[in-house]
């Protein structure tokens, strides 16, 4: 059991696309799919993010994948570790300064270290992550980019998947060995903020105030409790609403913390606090933040913050943006039909808050996300088959949300692109 994020910025999608050539591959299956590969749309921004969700959700929920998904996945390995969005021709060496992506590197590496086998590839992911740590402890989209929330979230969550504890990963370069957790919570905003934005998170930072953003707030609310993707069991929950931000006049006559020292699990607290808030002032979902967009809903960032709440074991906050979800009014099937990245994603927030994805809102959604790729090695034990190699769990009506809830696996976090890459981190605001 194992591993879990959602990102890229509209500016970048040139540059994206640049990295990457036109998809010419084998088919295997629906046409025009590369062998081995999840989805039949074109995968130059999205191939290794959906493929590692898709191997990610499976392994969750107890399905064994096919061994040509995972040979695909570790194929796409560029020399030095790294992982572009997806590569074409694997025999043409990655372009180390545009080419390959925190993002994909770090969903990659919990996806392999999920499913296992992979080791080689695994460490050397980890590898790449570590010498393209920025000095502030935090990770840019692209090598050397300024650190956003969503991609040092997504390295939190691999460093998390290998068992290794993100505060002990200290930037080799400038002064006093920043970790991810610090650049996290640099980008956090304070008391200074607006009443109604304080615990978010920013994208990044940039010029003037911060501005909160939604995505890079589920994603860092994740991260922040150092979890990615599927995370252990925790056990039992009370329920209890997340606790926001407290502020106090200090001498100065300005909004300071209560508490002197603010730590990643606080600011985690203080961010699913804004989410929740958020969300119940809009039917109990996040709405896009893509400049120009219309009024609508942002599915993979409500089941972004699903995830999160459920790590924070808020399984009650956690079940109303989930049973939108699983509402039929609210568009998600539609959204995710086709689609194995955002299938997964609704796989992952189910399981985390503890429905049961094989009956989520009547669909099942493990055998659409089988019916997307090779056909799985095996089905969960215990299990009916599917008929397409996965498997449709008996019914349980212990399984839904609230109460007690259940994750599982082991730690490892944002949607790049067309398919699934770009379908989170273009909403953000830059």
């Amino acid at each position: 059991m194992n591993i879990r994020r959602s990102v890229a910025a509209l500016s970048l999608c040139a540059a994206l696309g640049a990295a990457a050539a036109p998809a010419a591959v084998a088919e295997d299956g629906p046409a025009g799919r590369a062998e081995g590969l999840y989805g039949a749309k074109d995968p130059k921004f999205d191939g290794v993010w959906r493929q590692s969700l898709a191997l990610l959700a499976q392994d969750a929920v107890g399905v064994t994948p096919a061994k040509s998904a995972i040979d695909w996945l570790a194929g796409q390995s560029c020399a030095d570790g790294g992982f572009a969005a997806y590569r074409t021709d694997t025999s043409t060496a990655c372009d180390p300064k545009k080419g390959e992506f925190t993002d994909a590197t770090a969903a990659a590496v919990q996806a392999l270290a999920a499913v296992g086998g992979r080791s080689g590839t695994v460490e050397k992911g980890i590898g790449w992550l570590k010498g393209h740590q920025n000095e502030d402890g935090g990770w840019g989209m692209n090598p050397g980019g300024p650190s956003d929330a969503n991609s040092t979230a997504a390295a939190i969550g691999a460093f998390a998947a290998t068992g290794q504890d993100p505060a002990k990963v200290t930037s080799a370069t400038g002064k006093g060995g920043k970790t991810p957790y610090d650049a996290l919570l640099a980008l956090r905003l304070g008391c200074s903020a607006k009443a109604e934005e304080r615990g978010a998170f920013a994208y990044t930072a940039a010029k003037g105030e911060p501005v909160a953003n939604e995505l890079a707030t589920a994603s860092a609310a994740l991260a922040a409790q150092g979890k990615g993707f599927v995370f252990e069991t925790v056990g039992k929950d009370s329920g209890a609403e997340p606790k926001p931000l407290r502020c106090e006049k200090g001498k100065d006559g300005d909004n300071t913390p209560k508490d002197a020292e603010s730590t990643p699990k606080d600011a985690a607290e203080a961010a699913l606090a804004h989410l929740s808030r958020v969300m119940s002032d809009s039917d109990m979902h996040l709405k896009s933040a893509l400049p120009g967009a219309k009024d609508q809903p942002d599915f993979g960032g409500t089941a972004d913050a699903v995830m999160a709440l459920a790590a924070g074991e808020h399984s009650a906050a956690a079940g109303k943006p989930l049973q939108w979800l699983q509402s039929e009014d609210s568009g998600t099937a539609a959204w995710a039909k086709g689609d194995p990245g955002a299938l997964a994603k609704l796989i992952l927030a189910a399981h985390a808050a503890g429905a049961n994805p094989r009956d989520f809102g009547g669909a099942d959604l493990v055998r659409q996300l089988n019916a997307t790729g090779p056909k799985p090695e095996a089905a969960a034990p215990g299990a009916e088959s599917d008929g397409n190699g996965g498997s449709e769990e008996k019914k349980d009506d212990g399984g839904g949300v609230g109460g007690v809830w259940w994750t599982v696996g082991v730690c490892a976090v944002a949607g790049m692109g067309i398919g699934f890459l770009l379908s989170g981190r273009k909403r953000r605001q830059l």
